[in-house]
């Protein structure tokens, strides 16, 4: 019998429609019963290592076919894949690898240059995929290697909905943290439950339908590694559709263009406005055949009016499917045009705005955005955390409030207003500022520091840091650029500096950043 395990969902619709292109990558193309039997045999080689049940596996890739035969390889042994962001350094991806408990590791070649794998007791097991990178990788397993000696055939046990699915988020509280789902909640809370459009399907065996539906084809420009780029190419494999991604290590908008063009693609993926605006100035260049394209998903990022409205010059009947989403809700629901400053969105049923007892805020008022019925479990290893978010009220309904301020709105739209102002959102990464002043404190000439997030144009905010230097001291933005860049991803790192003779703070302390951006916009 199936259940709602991701790894059962394949197999239904590669059994259902095996010679249906499911997934094109750069140079490779994969059937349906292609995509299957390879993810087969990914699990069967991980079981043969020893991979249990429950047991954790991580993935560090860019955007390739491989990563979603992992992906689905490691839930067909009932194992839980731990997506790992490629632009981490050392230190977070010792963070993500050692909190998460993984005991396998499947990666980039050059990518494990930055993992100590000496400092992670628990992770017994490489599998290294080439992507051109010379260094050397001890003790590993080649992964072409690893699946030419195994079996494609899906003889493994029986698996459960109960199977657990896990999404590190940076989130807004520091270090990466693991958002702990339930196969069958992450289903319907975030992949559409088999019907991204209307009702969700009413048991597992009724995704067979999508074998015999009208395929689309959906292009994904967004990281596979991140909840909106990975929900997107699930739900998409989960309609039966062809799903091409974007494998180019940056985003060039006339190669995914091009890529519209030869693969005739219906629905196109972006990270917001870093881009959407190239595309739509490509668009403007001209010579590009987008006929096939129907609608314009986005996620991970705000897509601002401005950018639609660019691209809706070049695609006048294009639908855009703007949807609001986060680890720890899931997808939430589509945008309905924005306010000033704020985006507003019609919310699925079961998600609304809380005050601080856990009741509903009336039209007008500000509360936490919150969603109950298929929500994650919690954080992964992380108690405290997960008693911060996770809420039970006093009808014994569970509720998940990350943290989003919100207005109800009369007509029943919810306006985010923000997660309490201090995350920021940088082309579709959050970054906490707090982690990024810690990484500046420890700089020699730097005495105190506070970092905000400041409107950009193209990549939505960009971090900025106020500083008050040590006496004498003269830092740079290049010297605190540099100092922090083997601490902090790329993204992480300030884009703009002032010097102050003193940061202010509040009475208790805290960093003020309504203060901070005064200094910036004076």
């Amino acid at each position: 019998m199936s259940t709602y395990n991701l790894a059962d969902l394949l197999e239904i619709i590669a059994g259902a429609a095996p010679d249906r292109e499911a997934l094109v990558a750069g140079d490779v193309r994969l059937t349906y019963g292609e995509l299957d039997a390879r993810a087969s045999k990914v699990g069967h080689h991980l079981a043969a290592q020893g991979v249990r049940p429950g047991q954790h596996v991580a993935i560090l890739a860019w955007n390739r076919a491989e990563w979603l035969e992992a992906f689905f390889g490691i839930f067909k042994i009932r194992a839980v894949p731990v997506p790992v962001n490629y632009r981490y350094v050392a230190g977070e991806l010792h963070h993500v690898l050692s909190d998460s408990d993984s005991v396998a590791l499947i990666a980039e070649r050059s990518l494990l240059a930055n993992v100590d794998r000496g400092a992670l007791p628990s992770l017994r097991h490489v599998m290294v995929l080439e992507d051109g990178g010379t260094n050397d990788v001890p003790d590993t397993i080649a992964y072409e290697a690893a699946l030419a000696a195994q079996s494609g055939e899906n003889d493994f046990p029986e698996r459960s909905g109960d199977d657990r699915y896990i999404m590190y988020t940076g989130g807004t509280t520091g270090y990466p943290k693991g958002v702990e789902w339930r196969s069958e909640d992450i289903f319907f809370g975030a992949l559409g439950g088999g019907n991204v459009l209307g009702d969700p399907i009413g048991s597992p065996e009724e995704i067979a339908k999508s074998g015999s539906a009208d395929p689309t084809a959906v292009l994904d420009c967004a990281p596979v590694m991140h909840g909106a780029g990975q929900w997107v190419a699930l739900m998409a494999l989960f309609s039966g559709s062809r799903l091409v991604l974007y494998t180019d290590h940056a985003f060039d908008p006339a190669r995914a263009l091009r890529i519209v063009e030869e693969e005739k693609a219906n629905v196109v993926m972006l990270v917001g406005d870093v881009m959407a605006r190239p595309l739509a100035a490509e668009l403007g260049a001209g010579g590009h055949d987008v006929s096939s394209v129907f609608a314009i998903a986005s996620g991970g990022a705000p897509l601002t009016e401005a950018a639609k409205d660019a691209l809706k010059e070049h695609l006048p009947f294009v639908v855009f499917l703007d949807n609001y989403g986060a680890s720890e809700t899931g997808a939430c629901g589509p945008s309905v045009g924005g306010k000033e400053g704020t985006a507003r969105f019609q919310m699925k049923p079961g998600i609304t705005v809380l005050d601080d007892d856990l009741k509903p805020v009336g039209p007008g008022e500000v509360g936490r955005l919150a969603r109950s019925g298929h929500i994650p479990l919690g954080y992964y290893n992380d108690p405290a955390k997960t008693a911060g978010t996770f809420f039970t009220d006093a009808d014994g309904v569970r509720w998940s409030v990350p943290g989003d301020f919100a207005v109800l709105e009369e007509d029943g739209t919810i306006v985010l207003l923000g997660r309490g102002s201090l995350m920021i959102n940088t082309g579709g990464e959050k970054v906490y500022p707090e982690e990024v002043e810690v990484a500046i404190k420890d700089h020699p000439d730097v005495y105190d520091v506070v970092v905000v997030g400041l409107p950009d144009e193209r990549f939505g905010q960009r971090v900025a840091a106020v500083v008050s230097p040590v006496p004498g001291a003269e830092p740079t933005l290049e010297d605190i650029v540099e100092h922090c860049r083997g601490r902090l991803a790329g993204y992480k790192l300030p884009r703009e500096l002032q010097i102050v003779g003193e940061v202010q703070r509040t009475a208790v302390g805290k960093s003020d950043y309504k203060w901070a951006r005064s200094v910036f916009s004076a």
